[in-house]
């Protein structure tokens, strides 16, 4: 009689731990399923101490942190007198061939160095990153070159570029650590650097441009860059820094679901930075256990958090209050993203921080970011950039000899060709997807002639 009681009660816990099991699974399924950040580093500035990591010597796809290369290379040729912020970058047809995001210049159209260098860190144009490539290392190839040769100076052994922007190709790879040396040697060797990758927005003519890095720089205390990054393969990324009563942390952090969980994360990781005061491991000496990279179509894989989800996991205050005037917590898959492009197709920056709407009702992400990231403690002040380049004798005589003839990129295998145009080939530039200026608009100078030896 004992042992029947004893079977049934056990027989009833056993029911109640299925049931209680299978209503978690039905609550928090796609929870526990997303993969979740893909692999980060913490790391000192100064001393290089690794404060935190995960899989940080494992392989990643960059993305458009590989802009931060791009301007280290730039950089150099400036200190070493090979350019200057006044050299001329010309805008070719091999550089508006890139898919956005881009600004989309006419072919010929003439800007600095410095003014490259501000659209290529703030806005990300991956256009503008190939003709500035082309000024810097007389052709894209070239300049490709330069961008290995100075990854394997630094020691950034999982590294390897064969484009100067980022746009989806499965043989350029990096990893955490490998970009946390980057950001630390970009900080370190160019410190006149850092006003470049610490604005929100430019402001061209009557048109402004938000950085999709904008959220972090204004709400976050004391941040002052450097880069975000997108494209399916790799999930959301950014490499991130805050300097606080003179110690400043980086972080770098790849594979976010969304831009929110990236800038959330990566306030929360920074943070724990400034708690930390030892590490094992500097980013010299860590232990590398390698690892390949994710499998294509990580994003797909990688469902982006609501906002219920994000709350639960990076809410700072201690009042729930609801954010959301629907009960789904799934988004609406029509969704309208405001404050950033994103069509589903490799737009290696495509963002979305901002405020979405959907058919069911509407999030205020105002609030969400409130709490998980911080209210804006700064305003929004967009620096202004310009086209052209100084006259006359200011012009730099030895960056007019690196200006491109239009060439082909050397390793693009076709992946981006495609036909060129009628009005192309007539000397108009037909507008595009995601760029900023459209076919009639602009400025415009003489195009560069054709290669002789073509």
């Amino acid at each position: 009689m004992k042992l029947s009681c004893s079977s049934r009660l056990f027989g009833r816990i056993g029911v109640i731990l299925s049931l209680t099991l299978a209503a978690s699974v039905l609550l928090g399924g796609a929870g526990s399923a997303r993969a979740e950040i893909g692999t980060y580093i913490l790391v000192d500035a100064q001393t290089g101490a690794v404060l935190d990591e995960k899989d940080a010597t494992r392989q990643w796809y960059p993305a458009s942190l590989t802009k931060m290369m791009t301007a280290y290379v730039t950089f150099k040729a400036i200190r070493e007198g090979r350019a200057s912020l006044t050299s001329p970058v010309v805008q070719s047809q091999n550089s508006i061939s890139e898919p956005p995001s881009k600004m989309g210049f006419k072919v010929g159209t003439q800007f600095t160095v410095d003014t490259a260098l501000k659209i290529l860190l703030v806005k990300s144009a991956n256009d503008v990153a190939v003709a500035l490539a082309e000024a810097i290392g007389g052709t894209e190839e070239g300049f490709i070159t330069l961008m290995n040769t100075e990854a394997a100076r630094l020691g950034m052994r999982d590294t390897y570029y064969v484009n100067p922007h980022g746009l989806p190709d499965n043989r350029q790879v990096t990893s955490a650590r490998d970009l946390a040396i980057l950001a630390k040697a970009l900080r370190d060797d160019f410190p006149e650097a850092r006003n470049y990758y610490n604005h929100p927005g430019l402001k061209f003519g009557k048109k402004t441009l938000r950085s999709a890095n904008r959220e972090f720089l204004l709400r976050v205390p004391g941040a002052d860059g450097m880069k975000t990054g997108y494209i399916c393969n790799s999930g959301y990324n950014v490499a991130a820094s805050v300097t606080r009563n003179g110690r400043t942390v980086i972080a770098i952090v790849l594979g976010a679901a969304s831009g929110l969980e990236r800038i959330a994360f990566s306030r929360e990781l920074l943070d724990k930075g400034f708690r930390t005061k030892s590490a094992r491991y500097t980013i010299d000496n860590l232990p590398h256990r390698g690892g390949t990279p994710p499998q294509d179509n990580y994003c797909k894989r990688n469902e982006k958090p609501d906002a219920d989800q994000l709350l639960a996991r990076y809410d700072m205050t201690s009042a729930k209050q609801p954010v959301m005037a629907y009960a789904s917590s799934r988004r609406d898959p029509g969704a309208v993203i405001i404050g950033g492009i994103h069509s589903g197709s490799d737009d290696n920056d495509a963002e979305d921080e901002g405020g979405v709407q959907t058919g069911n009702g509407k999030v205020d992400w105002g609030k969400v970011m409130d709490k998980i990231i911080g209210p804006r403690r700064i305003a929004y002040e967009p620096i202004v950039v310009s086209l052209g380049t100084p006259d006359g004798p200011a012009r730099d005589p030895v960056a007019l000899a690196l200006v491109p003839l239009p060439s082909p990129n050397p390793v693009r295998g076709g992946a981006f060709a495609a036909a060129e145009p009628a009005s192309a080939a007539a000397g108009e530039t037909p507008g595009s997807p995601g760029q900023i200026f459209r076919k009639g608009i602009g400025f415009s100078v003489p195009v560069p002639a054709a290669s002789p030896g073509r």
